[in-house]
């Protein structure tokens, strides 16, 4: 039988922030591409909600586990969890993260450290826990969920701009310390897609202006991420490593 490069059977997956947008999305996609799926956020209800339909429409396993990634100690429990739930986790995905705008005159300590902790120090740290598990079997994907914010800008996006460029450069790095274990490391960067977190924070100006900079002139919808996350936890990608693939619609070609 020809081999099936996107074929994800056999394959597990934890995927944080999985209860709703990017993370929903890619659990999804995920498990119609034959992969189990393990889903962590803080929200019980959503994460058992995404669950059964994951269950329902492609027939694999799903399961969750509650937990906060900026609190240390649920990121070990998390890891372990997954592990003697699922078995083992081959495809991590670091989509967990948290946006707090403040100008840098004006940002706090809280909101610095409480970015920080969750869209850096909580990636390095369930990534820290899970690869040595992964460099056993000689075969791994880590996938860190980035952003356009990390190759370029806005007002009052220091933290968030700061730690989605510190993902890019952890992923280089730890691409070189895995990749002699047949473990690749890369970072996806969407640009403008319609999840909560966007919604929650741009005016309708600013969402017409974010539209208006992507050479396909819209918003993407959630779905349209996973192609890409699938390609890069596949053996499509065996030979992707330490790479950043933007998913912009275009918004940086300008």
């Amino acid at each position: 039988m020809t081999p099936q490069p996107f074929d994800l059977t056999g394959r597990v997956a934890l995927v944080t922030g999985g209860n709703k947008g990017l993370g929903r999305a890619m659990a999804r996609g995920l498990a119609a591409a034959g992969a189990d799926v393990f889903l962590a956020s803080r929200n019980e209800a959503e994460l058992k909600a995404v669950a059964e339909s994951v269950r329902a429409d492609t027939g694999r396993r799903a399961e969750y586990a509650v937990a906060d990634v900026s609190v240390r100690d649920d990121i070990k429990t998390l890891a372990r969890t997954a592990v003697e739930r699922m078995g083992k986790i081959d495809i991590l995905v670091n989509n967990a993260g948290m946006n707090h705008p403040q100008a840098i005159d004006q940002i706090t300590d809280e909101a610095w450290d409480r970015v920080l902790e969750v869209n850096l120090t909580s990636v390095m740290a369930l990534t820290r826990e899970l690869t040595p598990h992964m460099k056993e079997r000689r075969w791994g994907r880590v996938i860190h969920i980035s952003s356009i914010m990390g190759r370029v800008s806005k007002e009052r996006r220091n933290a968030y701009s700061a730690t989605k460029t510190a993902l890019i450069g952890l992923a280089r790095a730890s691409a070189l310390d895995l990749g002699p274990f047949g473990v690749t490391v890369n970072c996806i960067a969407p640009g403008p897609f319609l999840t909560d977190m966007p919604m929650s924070v741009l005016s309708d100006a600013e969402k017409q202006v974010f539209a208006d900079r992507t050479a396909l002139g819209r918003w993407a919808d959630p779905n349209e991420l996973v192609g890409p996350v699938v390609f890069l936890a596949s053996d499509a990608a065996s030979y992707v490593t330490g790479h950043t693939l933007l998913v912009d619609g275009g918004y940086t070609a300008r």
